[in-house]
């Protein structure tokens, strides 16, 4: 396997901060959310990640678009991207950057769970052909993407992988394990099209969209479990692992 050779400082310079570790689960209520995961370039990958993950190859880019109806933050739609990577020989998407139109809930997800979040218009949108899903920054679109011609799965047949959230946290600056809980009522998978994708205003413009490959509809409740596991990010998962939770 490969492993990450991105500088931790510069990661570091957006990486959202923890007061302390949370013990109370998080739930998020009533939520649908548009997934769509792209190949993207893989010369000189390893740039994108920390040392203590594992680019796969290809890389993926995974666009998640969540649109939260009600729970303990309220009404919010958030966007997150993700890289895919392996954490030791678990399956993880190391999460480069976000938007939500909340800025009390990304408040709350930052502080409590290391979500890098930043304010934008954020939307999800369903159709009679398509789901769309878009992020809006000060006027300009830097996010456009769909899942065409849905059609029905049956909710055990979707499985989404746990995340890696780069933070400063009482342990230091860590990598927090976080993995939210998805209890599924309706799957639904499309054609994915990625029609508009800004790097440089996701703070990444390495980062270069090519074939993509899956997209997926869910709707559902989320909820969001304590940290139990962080990991040094200079060294891999095998060594810097370290349990904070019950």
């Amino acid at each position: 396997m490969i492993v990450g050779t991105a500088e931790l400082k510069a990661l570091a310079a957006r990486a959202p901060t923890l007061e302390h570790f949370d013990s109370e689960t998080l739930e998020l209520g009533r939520v649908e959310m548009l997934q769509i995961a792209c190949e993207i370039a893989a010369h000189e990958v390893e740039a994108l990640y920390p040392p203590a993950l594992h680019p796969t190859l290809p890389p993926l880019a995974v666009w998640q678009v969540y649109r939260c109806a009600d729970g303990a933050l309220g009404g919010f739609t958030m966007a997150l991207l993700r890289l895919s990577c392996r954490s030791g020989v678990r399956p993880r998407g190391f999460v480069i950057g976000g938007f939500i139109d909340s800025a009390p809930a990304g408040q709350a997800l930052a502080s409590r769970f290391g979500y890098p979040l930043r304010p934008a218009e954020v939307r999800l949108r369903r159709f009679y052909d398509e789901v769309t899903g878009a992020v809006v920054l000060d006027g300009d679109t830097i996010l456009e993407i769909a899942a065409r011609d849905a059609v029905p799965l049956s909710p055990s047949d979707v499985q989404y992988t746990a995340a890696m959230h780069l933070a400063q946290t009482p342990n230091g600056l860590r990598l927090l394990q976080v993995e939210p809980e998805h209890r599924l009522d309706r799957a639904e998978r499309g054609t994915p099209r990625v029609v508009r994708f800004d790097a440089q205003a996701w703070g990444e413009q390495r980062i270069r969209p090519t074939l993509a490959v899956s997209a997926s509809v869910i709707l559902g409740t989320v909820s969001i479990p304590p940290i139990r596991y962080v990991c040094r990010p200079d060294v891999l998962a095998f060594a810097g692992t370290e349990r904070v939770g019950g």
